[in-house]
């Protein structure tokens, strides 16, 4: 074997990067976004185990709806890019050119087994620059055809190694290539057709054997004239364990996929589900379809499905020609090679051996598949295709006449295969650039209109969106999903009657339930969500809830394991005002899914519903065990926590809020809650950070406006609490507890008298039954001293709240006040007190004024309750108020009654207000 030196190596690996450096610009369209976006098992949090039980897509492969593509491998190398880079598209593209690369590198070695240095090389330029296998590079779901080519190759290379110098059987390389094919199975399942061609390289190339060698050996031991010959038993030994290790991989694989083919629909593959010949016909000629994609590969398409080849369902279609014609090119090069052992039979027969094994499983010969025609499945095949065209270049160039045509021909299909490539990769940079291409090639494929659709309506553009996905049901009427598309984008577009309709539409396109056959086998599990849907989209108005739950028991009917149904149906049961039987059907759902988090979190919040809070955490908890970030379950068990009241929760809902925040960097909630526990335990710098935090990512957050300034407010900080409250108010003017809270610091903090009976009056012009604001100004007018206002202005609270005690004794002061005033001959009303303050001047009479003192406002903003100001007076009495018409005696009976009311006033406590 020809060793591949460095300078091919960084020829075939500068080739690939200058090929593919550009798909590093990609994102993760068409299949990646179920393989890597929507895969669980990408993430950290799920367990190894799960790879090995679960589809490539993370589909259990119990569940119906299962693809049944067991490569475990495949999606480990996945789990490391997101264990790196996490959903960074660039680090899974750069893998994949590095895969390609390799698998370039030992198709070159294998090349060098069969064609000469010069031949070998151009093979292996011409299979790296391919366009055919833009799809399995540049589209990450390819990796499995990348990760199994490289151990395909491995396996047969290993393979050759089996014979000794005496012909004898060296064990040691077959027990690798054993391994080496299940590592490629493991990755996609056309790996084990790499044993078909080790079977064919050991009968046709190491034992030398013609077909004719072959018969006439055969003959010669049924005549009995002969026993085997030793060769011919050593072969043998080796085929049937190279057969019987084929045999095991295949059990076991069915075993995987618990004996059930995966459930495809005609729009997936018409001809499967067509009648005989069109069946047949339609199979065959996709086999010459794929062959002209090879030799010409200028109209790449990144889906065939549906409508893209029509069936052919006459013998007299002229299509069947191509199928002819390509049938016998193929039995000629076979009948050429098996015939003739000379290198060049050898080399055309292996060629073919890659060609068609590895091509059979894709082939819908033998079992339907997903598909009519996909060009990653022809990334070995182009192997043996690579490998005839530079047998050829190899015969022609040997013409002297022929040698610069030759190298000129290959010179330029090498370039424009390169630049061609180049190009096809800008198709995959996003999902409307690739559909939107393929649109270019056919239009008859409803799914192309339909993705194209998809990639409109994740950008919002769902009046663009909508002649998409209506262009689709032109093309095919039947297709179900096309007018559920229409249904959704209708709905988007707040338009529910042609929502509704186009629903219908689709919901009379499903096939009627046939007594005693399974309806999963006769229409895709997802067509099934146009009752979801529908009963969605109706359910909206209260009045059809029963009609949409009549939808939803529909769906369980014809699937009584449609998971789906039993969630959607238990949101409806909760707004109905059923807990009992939402908490049922989310019972039923964890039956037919205990793993699933999102239901745990649902029936969590049906126990809060039923008043079930020590439940509904448990279920919290049951939902993070299996998702320990599950932002609402973290979000609303942290909640539930706080709100217990009971300090024990507080570190774990603390934890769950900053984990919360890391998940949900952006929602202000977060850290509002964060701020709301640091309240509660004191912590008030930490609380005024989260608090100022959710500030700056909303702004005019409410509550977190208003509590920050309650904090600043209870931490004797009440001056840096009115720009917070003025903010607070700028945005929500009639936030009655933000007025209260100014108005109180404004008066008892400021003395600005005037700006708080602003704010206690604003209060009560929104509400003037509101008894808060009543009262507070009441305690204004106290202030002001115009004590008749006062105490009208309580009478009418009182009679706004006569349970109110506070109000009464309020109500008793005040009165005391003016009585003691009565009787010591001063004025009640700040006008009056001027004119007397100016006649006693005259007299030489001193009055001393009185010290106001109110009591500082804090409350929470969940909570509520009465606001209760403090009146108070401790001013210096009028000393030695002297008139000319009261004796001593009764000057002293004045001054006690104004000393006992003066300590009355004094003993009254600071009462906190709270709404």
């Amino acid at each position: 074997m020809a060793v591949v030196s460095w300078m091919e190596i960084l020829l075939l690996t500068g080739l690939v990067v200058g090929c593919y450096w550009n798909s590093l610009s990609c994102g993760f369209v068409f299949d990646d976004v179920s393989a890597i976006l929507d895969n669980k098992d990408l993430r950290p949090a799920t367990p190894l185990r799960n790879l090995f039980l679960n589809d490539f897509w993370g589909t259990p492969m119990a569940e119906e709806r299962s693809h049944k593509s067991y490569r475990p491998l495949t999606v480990l190398t996945f789990r490391l890019n997101y264990l790196f880079s996490e959903l960074s598209s660039a680090s899974y593209h750069l893998l994949n050119v590095g895969l390609h690369s390799v698998v370039c590198v030992l198709f070159l070695r294998f090349c060098r087994l069969f064609l000469d240095k010069t031949s070998s090389l151009v093979a292996a330029l011409l299979f790296a620059v391919h366009p055919i296998h833009t799809e399995a590079v540049t589209g990450v779901v390819g990796r499995a055809e990348l990760l199994s080519s490289i151990f395909l190759l491995a396996a047969f290379l290993a393979y050759t190694r089996s014979n000794g110098a005496d012909q004898s059987i060296v064990w040691t390389p077959i027990a690798v290539t054993v391994v080496l094919v299940a590592a490629a199975t493991l990755c996609k399942e056309q790996g084990i057709t790499v044993i078909a061609i080790c079977c064919v390289h050991e009968v046709f190339v190491a034992q030398g054997f013609t077909l004719p060698m072959l018969l006439d050996t055969l003959l010669q031991v049924l005549r009995g004239k002969d026993g085997f010959p030793y060769a011919v038993l050593q072969t043998l030994l080796k085929l049937i364990v190279l057969i019987i290790s084929t045999l095991l991989l295949v059990i076991i694989r069915v075993q995987v996929i618990q004996s059930q083919l995966p459930v495809f629909t005609r729009f997936d593959n018409p001809a499967a589900v067509s009648p005989t010949p069109a069946r047949q016909l339609t199979f065959n000629y996709l086999l010459p379809l794929n062959a002209w994609l090879l030799l010409n590969p200028s109209e790449l398409c990144c889906d065939w499905t549906m409508g893209t080849i029509p069936l052919v369902e006459s013998p007299l279609d002229l299509r069947n020609l191509a199928t002819l014609a390509f049938y016998s090119l193929l039995g000629l090069l076979a009948f050429h090679s098996l015939r003739h052992s000379h290198s060049s039979a050898k080399t055309v027969l292996m060629a073919l051996s890659l060609i068609v094994l590895p091509f059979i499983p894709a082939s819908n010969l033998f079992f339907p598949v997903g598909f009519v025609v996909a060009e990653r499945v022809l990334y070995v095949p182009s192997m043996g295709f690579c490998v005839l065209v530079a047998h050829g270049f190899r015969i022609v160039s040997h013409k002297r006449h022929l040698r610069k045509i030759s190298w000129l021909m290959i010179g330029v299909l090498l370039a424009t295969h390169a630049v061609k490539t180049f190009n096809r990769n800008w198709d995959w940079e996003s999902e409307y650039t690739l559909f939107t291409s393929a649109l270019k090639v056919n239009k008859n494929n409803a799914k192309l209109w339909n993705n194209v659709g998809h990639a409109l309506e994740n950008q919002n553009n769902y009046e663009k969106a909508l002649r998409y996905f209506l262009q689709a049901t032109r093309v095919q009427p039947d297709d179900i999903g096309a007018h559920m598309n229409v249904g959704r984008t209708y709905k988007n577009l707040n338009k529910s009657k042609e929502a509704e309709d186009a629903y219908l539409v689709a919901k009379s396109l499903m096939p009627q339930i046939i007594p005693g056959k399974k309806y999963a086998t006769r229409v895709a599990p997802n067509h099934l969500n146009v009752y979801i849907n529908l009963a969605n989209l109706i359910r909206t108005n209260d009045s059809r809830l029963e009609e949409a739950d009549q939808l939803y028991r529909q769906a369980i009917s014809m699937r009584p394991d449609f998971k789906q149904a039993y969630i959607s149906r238990g949101e409806l049961l909760l707004k109905m005002n059923k807990p009992l039987e939402a908490r049922d059907a989310y019972l039923r759902a964890l039956e037919l899914d205990s793993t699933n988090a999102d239901l745990w979190y649902n029936l969590a919040i049906v126990n809060i519903e039923m008043k079930e809070p020590s439940e509904a955490l448990k279920n919290f908890n049951h939902a993070l065990e299996l998702n320990p970030r599950h932002k609402l379950a973290l979000f609303n068990s942290a909640l539930l926590m706080q709100e217990s009241g009971e300090p024990r929760f507080r570190p774990e809902a603390n934890r769950r809020f900053l984990t919360y925040v890391q998940e949900e960097p952006d929602d202000a909630n977060g850290y509002f809650n964060l701020g709301m526990l640091a309240m509660d335990a004191n912590e008030n710098t930490a609380a005024e950070r989260w608090m100022r935090e959710a500030i700056r990512l909303q702004t005019g957050f409410r509550s977190a406006l208003f509590n920050l300034a309650l904090l600043y407010s209870q931490s004797r900080r009440e001056l840096d609490a009115l720009p917070v409250l003025d903010e607070l108010l700028r945005h929500h003017p009639e936030h009655v507890k933000g007025l209260i809270l100014k108005g109180d610091i404004l008066m008892n903090h400021k003395k600005d008298t005037q700006g708080a009976k602003v704010c206690f009056q604003r209060i009560l012009s929104m509400d003037p039954t509101n008894v808060q604001g009543k009262h507070n100004l009441c305690v204004v007018y106290f202030e002001e001293r115009d004590l008749p206002r006062a105490e009208r202005c309580l009478e009418e609270t009182l009679a706004l709240a006569p349970h109110e005690e506070y109000v009464r004794r309020h109500l008793g002061i005040v009165r005391g006040k003016m009585a003691a005033m009565s009787v010591a001959g001063q004025p009640l009303n700040p006008a009056s007190a001027e004119g007397a303050e100016e006649g006693r001047g005259a007299t030489g009479s001193a009055g001393a004024g009185s010290k106001k003192n109110v009591r500082k406002s804090s409350s929470a903003e969940s909570l509520s309750g009465n606001s209760q100001s403090e009146l108070l007076d401790d001013g210096q009495a009028d000393k030695q108020q002297r008139t000319k018409s009261k004796s001593t005696k009764e000057i002293k009976d004045i001054e006690k009654k104004r000393a006992a009311a003066l300590k009355r006033l004094e003993e009254i406590e600071r009462i906190l207000s709270g709404d």
